[in-house]
């Protein structure tokens, strides 16, 4: 016999968790590189507009979809699909994506985990120095931390929704808004600071272009978590009476708030770092600077406030940055342990016990593939370089896959699901729903333009990522 589901015990425990989802790495640092490259205000103004006006609506339907059900992406496919085998193997996407999304994500934490301990040791100059990353990516030390933030994980997962999950973005949520305000608060003391944040908020609109069009709506479609099949599975853990329009909007407002909040922690740092940098010379992986770029920042502030306290901050700054990782590779640990309890019938332990045995050896794969075992550091060639197994799972399941999700959630809750019970599922907790102007827009949007655009950005990432041409011509 099937145990009842459990579901989030408040509506704020569904927010911070849901938020603590979409809030992780690429909110933290890579919404501020991708700004600093596109734009400045300019990309910062067309983010915004696609949150609410393209990525919100998917976000509804996503957790529109879970709750309906009460199940993860497969069940949730299978059941409004009556068992299409199509719409079936559409689910399995969902749960596979986030399953090796999770892999290198998990990689990227164990780094972050170990620049903690190093700094903690009192080695901030080694880190900044150029030979650092490189050196403790391929240590011993690395599979040390690895068991670490694997027991953390497991700790939070195995606990359940209500006292796992839920309990942990109640307290990791707040906590790092509160870090983040504190580091924003300390840069905006430093030389040059200002200069930074000029150059952040104040939009050039002559900088508007198509490259940074499609910087911005990448972006903000991915910091949503859309496509990875969290929203379906978190929606299938809220009851009949939330609002989840409502919800979904306060989601996309305090993702938005901290990737905005980031940037005034990121850029005004590099710009007093080096007051005449090109931001367009940032690297264009969020990774690097955060591992290469950030420590040098934070060994250079020695000057004016000594070695011990720039190293408390940071400290600081990697462990904000490790919540927030936390938070996001729980919530997308989440979708392939509810498909294990959900469709396979085991119990959560269990579940996570298959995890291990999967996504742990692929971790340890993908951990190995610069350079210490070179089958994965050399695994395949495609648009004319090598690609490490690392390289593969990001172009594969977080570049490609993602926005083809997005694109065949639109299509099914549009044309297989239907727009009417859609808005049947949406009125459960928000009277007021049916027949107003934000339901007309999320029928309207999901089954026209929305499509459109993200099969565009699917198609471009292809060729782009595997044969270097570029759709759109840039």
């Amino acid at each position: 016999m099937t145990a009842a589901r459990e579901h989030f015990s408040s509506r704020i425990g569904f927010i911070l968790a849901a938020a603590g989802s979409a809030v992780g790495i690429g909110n933290l640092v890579g919404f501020p590189v991708n700004a600093a490259k596109n734009g400045g205000g300019a990309f910062l103004l067309m983010y915004a507009l696609f949150v609410f006006f393209i990525c919100l609506p998917v976000m509804v339907a996503e957790m529109a979809v879970g709750r309906k059900t009460q199940k993860e992406p497969v069940g949730a496919y299978k059941t409004l699909s009556n068992g299409s085998r199509f719409w079936s193997f559409a689910g399995f996407l969902g749960v596979l994506t986030p399953f090796m999304i999770a892999v290198f994500y998990m990689v990227i934490t164990v780094w972050i985990f170990g620049y903690i301990s190093i700094i903690l040791a009192g080695n901030l100059d080694y880190l900044a120095t150029g030979a650092a990353f490189g050196d403790f990516i391929n240590s011993p030390y690395i599979f040390i931390a690895m068991a670490v933030v694997a027991a953390i994980v497991n700790f939070i997962l195995v606990a359940g929704v209500k006292d796992g999950i839920e309990k942990a973005a109640k307290v990791l949520m707040p906590t790092l808004f509160f870090m983040l305000i504190l580091m924003v608060i300390f840069v905006l003391t430093l030389d040059n600071a200002m200069a930074g944040i000029k150059f952040f908020i104040i939009p050039d609109i002559d900088k508007i272009t198509p490259s940074v069009v499609n910087g911005a709506l990448s972006q903000a479609f991915f910091s949503l978590s859309l496509g990875m099949g969290i929203l379906i599975t978190y929606g299938s853990y809220i009851d009949r009476k939330t609002d989840i329009v409502g919800s979904a909007k306060l989601v996309a407002l305090t993702d938005t708030a901290i990737a905005f909040i980031a940037g005034l922690m990121i850029l005004p740092a590099v710009f007093s770092f080096n007051p005449n940098v090109n931001p367009a010379e940032l690297s264009d992986s969020s990774v690097s600077l955060i591992f290469t770029f950030l420590p040098k920042i934070f060994l250079a502030l020695q000057t004016s406030i000594g070695y011990f306290a720039a190293s408390a901050v940071a400290a600081f700054f990697f462990i904000l940055v490790f919540f927030a990782a936390i938070t996001s590779l729980v919530s997308i640990l989440e979708v392939p342990v509810s498909y294990l309890v959900t469709e396979k019938g085991k119990s959560r332990k269990n579940a996570l016990l298959t995890l291990l045995m999967t996504a742990g050896i692929l971790t340890v794969c993908a951990t190995v593939s610069f350079g210490m075992v070179s089958f994965f550091t050399d695994f395949v060639n495609y648009a004319g370089a090598s690609k490490s197994l690392f390289d593969v799972i990001i172009d594969i399941f977080y570049d490609t896959i993602l926005p083809l999700n997005g694109l065949l959630l639109c299509i099914f809750v549009s044309y297989r699901w239907k727009k009417k019970q859609l808005t049947k599922e949406l009125s459960d907790g928000n009277e007021s729903y049916a027949n107003s102007w934000v339901e007309k827009y999320i029928n309207f949007s999901l089954g026209t333009f929305i499509p459109v655009i993200v099969c565009f950005i699917f198609i471009n990432t292809v060729l782009q990522k595997f044969f270097s041409i570029s759709l759109f011509g840039f």
